[in-house]
């Protein structure tokens, strides 16, 4: 795909034992959010730590914007323009709100323009900026960790399941805040268990199962065919 911003071949991956990855085929396309679908364990997670290098893949190949990313360190991945919400979220939580954003300001001060789009995405960063993190509510927890991918402008930003376990209103601010990305050109590989968010958000779709795609199209004709979501991760969208 000649648009595309991230592009994996037969990636293989394993961990420990298990063959997690068994020849993923992926291609990100530049400039839209790209929908990472699937049961629970079917490597969905795997695939994105692979791309940032904190799990090596043995066979294959990444390629990033023409740079082939593949043997790469975590940081010089990351240099060259991914950001990457982890679903541990990944911040530190003995320090300030202010100063897990200020860590992953890495090429210099916090741009004041994009403090304020984050302030007005997540509102409760700006109320408790001086406050440890580790006093948030999980969900504030959660925006912390994506303002903090997004507190610079990457080429592409990996997100691993930003609403799992959020109340309705937290998901809510958390897909806007996703919107605004998007609509800002950004480029976005998104793994989500909520299929209404990954309906309202995805333009394209991939859908994984043991370890390798078993489906890539338009987010939209996936949404809208409930036979193909029930075949493909055993959605019944009728029940819900």
């Amino acid at each position: 795909m000649s648009d595309a911003i991230l592009t994996l071949e037969g990636v293989y991956t394993n961990i420990a034992q298990y063959h997690i990855l068994q020849g993923v085929d992926l291609a990100v396309p530049r400039g839209g959010v790209t929908m990472l679908l699937g049961r629970n364990g079917v490597g969905k997670t795997t695939t994105l730590r692979s791309i940032i290098g904190h799990w090596r893949a043995h066979q294959g190949r990444i390629l990033f914007d023409g740079t082939d990313i593949t043997k790469l360190p975590t940081p010089a991945i990351a240099r060259l323009g991914i950001g990457f919400v982890p679903e541990d979220m990944g911040i530190f939580a003995d320090l300030t709100v202010e100063e897990n954003m200020t860590l992953a300001a890495v090429s210099g001060p916090i741009n004041s323009a994009r403090l304020d789009w984050i302030f007005t995405a997540f509102p409760p960063l700006k109320t408790f900026w001086k406050s440890d993190a580790g006093t948030l509510s999980g969900g504030q927890k959660q925006m912390l960790s994506i303002a903090r991918a997004m507190i610079e402008e990457r080429k592409l930003y990996l997100i691993d399941e930003p609403t799992k376990g959020l109340a309705p209103a937290i998901i809510s601010t958390m897909a806007k805040a996703l919107k605004d990305l998007k609509d800002q050109g950004a480029s976005v590989l998104l793994v989500e268990q909520n299929f209404a968010v990954a309906k309202a958000l995805g333009d394209s779709a991939n859908v994984m199962d043991d370890g390798r795609m078993i489906w890539s199209g338009d987010m939209a004709d996936l949404g809208r065919d409930a036979a193909l979501q029930e075949r493909l991760m055993g959605l019944s969208m009728e029940t819900h």
